[in-house]
């Protein structure tokens, strides 16, 4: 028996995002045809029980034109962008009309738990999911209730956004991993500029591997989101993430006595592995684990939106509601680029990022990097680069196999 038309399995950002896309009607159309050109689909949401299978709070950042869809959750944006180059040169831009907005996690999920809510067509089920399969016509999930009762779900589709359990095999396998501090530094020092956000601060010691940088998002005169981050094989200590951000806010940004009020830690996958995104005839990944994550630099949020946005769409459509690839086979060509130069350390990796943020107007950059740069803009951007490394890079991609990501 089918309870739905669609199973989502996982409530993080990719879950509630689908969740709400296929359900939630479009504010462009009116009436019965509000979600397009065929009745909405009834979903089963199922979200992990409290404990180890559930995501700590995180903080998501993107760029966006105007006053978007969550915008009741984004706690703070910029309109001006800051990068720092190893020297402590400054590259400043308003890369108009883009904002650089900052969601939390929980801020993210209480305003679109509270629309999902108001829907009838969505179902709440909290369980640990044990098996997603392909059946007749449709699919089956096994779940264990947080009292032990086993659940047994059906519906016609279905979508998975777990983290894998290891990354698929890839040529060049990075983590981009970081430790964040939200400080404050008392009332009588106010020394961040609400106004500007730092992507890339690259006056931090670079490791022999990889490259390293600070990340600082004023929340206010006297408070701010201050991260110390690392593109590398392996991630740190949690002792060396505090070392790292007591020479980062003392000795570089000469901050003073904090208050450190909250933290944040994480890893994100940066490589040019595959990510299958359907796993079944009717079966599907989203989210990370549906290649939703930008190998070169690690934002996600975004993509999720575009992807979630495309499954709606095709489901309206009376279409295959198979995930939509959320990047461009051109970006993740380049994007597998630049990790083989990186990784290989034919590039500096301060100076080539410091460099192409100094040659490369901003707001071109973020439409790069948001995949909406056309082919000529793209082999611009390329020769703003380190030409030989790279095209060295793109000769070792050609013959370089497949390895075996690092558990």
């Amino acid at each position: 028996m089918r309870e739905s038309d669609v199973i989502i399995v996982g409530a993080g950002a990719a879950g509630l995002s689908l969740a709400h896309h296929l359900t939630i009607p479009d504010p462009v159309l009116t009436g019965t045809d509000a979600l397009g050109g065929r009745e909405a689909p009834r979903v089963t949401l199922v979200e992990a029980p409290e404990g180890p299978l559930r995501s700590p709070e995180r903080t998501w950042c993107f760029w966006e034109d105007g006053r978007g869809e969550f915008e009741d959750a984004v706690v703070r944006s910029w309109e001006r962008l800051r990068v720092r180059g190893p020297d402590g040169t400054v590259w400043e831009s308003r890369p108009h009309p883009w904002r650089y907005k900052m969601i939390r996690s929980k801020g993210f999920e209480a305003l679109v738990d509270a629309r999902l809510a108001a829907s009838p067509l969505v179902n709440r089920v909290t369980a640990t999911v044990d098996v997603v399969r392909n059946v007749d016509d449709g699919v089956h999930v096994l779940a264990t209730a947080p009292d032990g009762r086993r659940l047994n779900l059906g519906a016609r589709w279905a979508y998975d956004s777990r983290p894998l359990r290891r990354l698929p095999p890839a040529r060049t396998t990075l983590l981009q991993h970081f430790r964040g501090w939200f400080v404050r530094t008392g009332a009588r020092h106010r020394p961040f500029d609400v106004d500007v956000a730092c992507l890339m601060d690259f006056r931090t010691p670079q490791p022999a591997h990889g490259l390293s940088f600070g990340y600082l998002l004023p929340l206010g005169p006297d408070r701010a989101l201050v991260e110390y981050t690392e593109f590398s094989a392996a991630p740190l200590s949690t002792k060396a993430y505090e070392a790292a951000l007591h020479h980062y806010t003392g000795s570089v940004l000469g901050l003073g006595p904090l208050d450190v009020y909250a933290t944040e830690q994480g890893v994100i996958p940066m490589t040019d592995a595959r990510f299958p995104r359907k796993i079944g005839d009717r079966v599907f990944r989203i989210g990370t684990a549906g290649g939703a994550t930008r190998p070169a630099t690690g934002y996600t949020f975004a993509a999720v939106q575009r992807q979630s946005r495309g499954i709606a769409a095709a489901y309206r459509s009376g279409a295959v509601p198979e995930p939509p690839p959320p990047h461009s086979v051109r970006s993740r060509a380049m994007d597998a680029v630049m990790l083989r130069a990186l990784d290989s350390g034919r590039v500096d990796g301060a100076d080539f990022f410091a460099g192409l943020f100094g040659r490369v107007p901003m707001e071109r950059l973020l439409r790069f990097l948001d995949g909406r740069t056309s082919v000529r803009e793209d082999l611009t951007i390329g020769f703003r680069t380190p030409v030989l490394p790279m095209l060295r890079s793109v000769a070792d991609l050609a013959f370089r196999g497949l390895r075996e990501a690092p558990r």
